[in-house]
């Protein structure tokens, strides 16, 4: 039990606005961080969570209200003066360094010093115990841009802990970890609160959340509709206070049986020691069927999507994409082609962080608008005006900077940009990470119009309850093999059992 009183509050919020122009970001929010426990914000993507937390964080400054701390009003210039207040955060989009290595990564900009310079042994035995404590073997001099993107999480959250806070901000900290990375995670949390650290927790899984928090603050278009203690609130109250109504991610949609749009074929990929990441799997995805992938961290399910992209190459077996093998076409002929590539990782390979919301949607098919060295400026806007509306991103127009959507609303610029490549078969990497459940709702009835109209449709997701939505069939996936099969009508338990996943209580 929390020996930390519930009514000990270390940092408020009070009437706290946030205005970009004629954008309100924020709009007058109120809310109170308790000292040893976890205070989660949910809501929609835009509704002003990140900003709220850019302002805890000294990222940014509020246009107006005030920020308490122990009972003094009190101000940020930067994140360091927050810091050094005990302040850290861990952002939901990764903010590492790819060509440096992980403990330089950790210590970057406060580097240990001794009488000869840095003292890397020291940093380096620092981050061996935060690689212990959460439980993830890591090579502190491993280069970033060699780990998976779980893995750079793990990295991400151990240079937040490496700081001695009072209040840590986790801005979506499990969106691409593991189900038993986030146990290690959780069980983390809890000797924090223990110590008396304050977390302060966004997350759009919504049931996981539930059993970290302890108190729930529900933001909408930048207001906070709702705030109340663990024990009042529920999955319906969170679903309620923040869209105003219980999304339903779908079912199914009825499409006529047509012929094969993929066919992968006893296909084996590896990693860079030569052992195999995928074992001779063989998958059939016929013209309007929706596939879901569903497996563990380190299954496979991400390896084998970008094989079949052009992004990784085989070792064994045959792509090929309606009678025609593909395996030797490079990724801009694949998607020509019809074979396109959501990524799971939207900021390093889905956007162009320079370029606006316009010049991203319309990438992949800017060859559609090229005539020589000539655009067809007036059919491009057209297809970025479409996808905007049919993608329904949240945006001030094809103008807007990349940077300036939500985390969401970038994920969605990414899937409606592949969309807008009129594909025969997309594929979709962990599509809902970092969206809300509103968000994923759009994007799942997206899924489901493009399967009535003859799009295949494969998707990968780690998240259960998402195979039991518009999939007609699930495959699981196990250490780089196809483990089970079934249809829509199967149990979550099931689901978790074939992937090798405890599903003990």
């Amino acid at each position: 039990m929390n020996a930390h009183p519930e009514n000990e509050v270390v940092m408020s919020a009070r009437n706290v606005a946030k205005s970009y122009g004629q954008v309100h970001a924020l709009k007058g929010v109120n809310f109170d961080i308790h000292r040893g426990q976890v205070t989660t914000l949910f809501g929609e993507n835009g509704a002003g969570k990140s900003t709220l937390m850019k302002i805890l964080s000294g990222v940014i400054q509020p246009s107006s209200g005030e920020m308490i701390l122990d009972g003094q009003p009190v101000t940020f210039a930067n994140a360091n003066e927050a810091r050094d207040r005990g302040i850290s955060i861990i952002h939901q989009e990764l903010s590492l360094a790819p060509n440096m290595s992980v403990r330089d990564n950790i210590f970057m900009g406060r580097e240990i010093m001794g009488p000869a310079g840095v003292d890397f042994a020291e940093e380096e035995r620092q981050v061996r115990k935060l690689m212990e404590e959460l439980e993830e073997d890591i090579d502190p001099q491993t280069p970033v841009e060699e780990l998976r993107l779980g893995q750079q999480q793990i990295v991400e959250i151990a240079r937040a802990l490496s700081v001695d806070s009072r209040i840590l901000i986790m801005d979506e900290p499990t969106s691409a970890l593991s189900a038993s990375e986030v146990e290690v995670l959780f069980k983390v949390i809890r000797d924090l609160n223990a110590k008396g650290v304050s977390i302060v927790y966004i997350s759009h899984h919504l049931e996981e959340a539930l059993t970290i928090t302890n108190h729930a603050v529900v933001l909408r278009d930048g207001n906070m509709t709702a705030y109340a203690p663990r024990s009042e609130i529920d999955l319906e109250w969170i679903v309620r206070n923040m869209v105003g109504e219980n999304y339903d991610l779908g079912s199914p949609p009825d499409t006529e049986k047509r012929d094969v749009a993929l066919s992968i074929r006893n296909l084996s990929v590896p990693d860079q020691t030569g052992q195999d990441l995928v074992r001779g799997l063989s998958l059939d995805v016929r013209a309007g069927e929706i596939v879901c992938i569903y497996g563990l961290m380190g299954a496979g399910r991400t390896e084998l999507l970008e094989t079949c992209a052009g992004r990784l190459q085989q070792t064994g077996g045959e792509i090929v994409l309606e009678g025609r093998e593909v395996s030797h076409l490079s990724i801009a002929e694949r998607i020509a082609r019809g074979l396109a590539l959501v990524p799971e990782d939207r900021q390093r390979d889905g956007l162009v962080q320079t370029m606006t919301v316009g010049q991203n949607l319309s990438l992949a098919s800017i060859a559609r608008f090229t005539r020589g060295i000539f655009t067809q400026r007036s059919a491009e806007k057209k297809l970025i005006d479409d996808t905007i509306r049919d993608v329904t991103v949240k945006t001030s127009g094809g103008g807007a900077a990349i940077g300036s959507l939500s985390g969401g609303n970038q994920q969605k610029v990414v899937i409606g940009k592949m969309l807008a490549t009129k594909p025969k078969v997309i594929m979709l990497d962990e599509p809902s990470r970092g969206i809300d459940i509103g968000a994923k709702a759009e994007v799942f009835r997206l899924l489901a119009e493009g399967a009535k109209d003859g799009l295949a449709v494969i998707y990968s997701t780690s998240e259960v309850s998402e195979c039991l939505s518009i999939a007609h069939r699930i495959i699981v996936m196990h250490k780089g093999r196809i483990s089970a099969e079934f249809d829509s009508t199967v149990s979550k338990e099931k689901i978790m059992a074939a992937s090798g996943e405890s599903v003990a209580a």
